[in-house]
């Protein structure tokens, strides 16, 4: 099967490089680019190097990922933390970024990762951004009881099983079993144990440098920055833009407009140098609606157009 996604292709690099497997062994079978991508995996295997308290970082996934966690950890959001004490089932979503950190040595459990392509295949037509659990603002982390994670259990070994198996219709089952647990996930309650940090600041900057970066490289004329605003930013990271702006004034001296305007000068500097897109793709790429736009937002970026920047 071939990979056509950046984020799952450094996601199977270091399942590879934990598990001492070979990509390819990881790779479901039956699977092709039509059906989407989606694959099941035990957590003890594919974390066992990563040390107590080490974070796992949201990286730049553009993949959902449902995961049941047995163990102590902890999930940090924007100004949130959800400290977890024994079970959980965690619902990860390429909108919004988060960090996993084991805080035992003793972590098992299950966990799948698909695309949205995978998911909208269902016959049902469901969309999974419209879905609850995926939406923008929230922390969907819930702790489970025993008998809860017992019964989450039994459906990721069900999806094992079908995953393995050579029946023809196995991807449609599979999806099934996904949609089995985002409504379980939506019928409950997120944790109760949300409490602000003394270091909601240094998290609101890291996941907001997260959130920018992962829009980044450019690498086709098809591919659009979603986030253009610091209400944009806001919005994805659940809080007020203006807290937003004080803290990342505060921590770097830029507003957040000033941040993502540098950030865009910079990719635009490299896709004027580095392609032979014309002046309208690249605008487009770039979240401009009008040519002029961009102009105008390059010279007062460069102090030079884009047209005398390429030259």
């Amino acid at each position: 099967m071939d990979i056509r996604n950046t984020s799952l292709d450094e996601f199977y690099r270091e399942a590879a490089a934990f598990t001492g497997r070979d990509i390819q062994e990881l790779l479901p079978s039956g699977i092709n680019k039509d059906v989407g991508h989606f694959n099941v995996f035990d957590v003890a295997e594919t974390i066992r190097s990563v040390k107590r308290q080490a974070p796992m970082p949201y990286s730049r996934r553009s993949y959902y990922k449902i995961s049941l966690i047995r163990g102590r950890n902890r999930a940090e959001y924007a100004d949130k933390v959800i400290q977890v004490e024994k079970n959980a089932l965690l619902f990860g979503t390429p909108k919004v970024p988060y960090h996993w950190i084991p805080e035992d040595e003793n972590q098992a459990g299950t966990f799948c990762v698909f695309t949205d392509a995978f998911l909208v295949k269902n016959k049902s037509g469901v969309m999974i951004d419209e879905l609850p659990i995926f939406k923008s603002g929230g922390y969907p982390v819930f702790e489970l009881s025993d008998e809860d994670a017992d019964e989450i259990a039994l459906v990721f070994r069900k999806m094992k099983k079908e995953i393995a198996s050579d029946y023809e219709f196995k991807y449609d089952l599979l999806r099934n079993y996904v949609l089995e647990l985002i409504h379980y996930g939506q019928k409950m309650q997120p944790a109760a144990s949300l409490h602000s940090s003394q270091n909601a600041s240094q998290r609101i900057v890291s996941l907001f440098v997260e959130l920018l970066e992962r829009q980044f490289p450019i690498e086709s004329g098809s591919q659009r920055l979603s986030l253009r605003t610091a209400k944009d930013y806001a919005e994805r990271l659940a809080i007020h833009v203006n807290h937003l702006n004080k803290v990342l004034k505060e921590s770097t001296g830029k507003t957040t407009t000033d941040i993502i305007g540098s950030r865009i000068v910079q990719e635009a500097k490299i896709l004027l140098k580095q392609t032979d897109w014309n002046i309208s793709e690249i605008a487009y790429a770039l979240g401009f609606e009008e040519v002029a736009h961009f102009s105008n937002f390059f010279k007062r970026q460069t102090s030079v157009t884009p047209v005398a920047f390429r030259a």
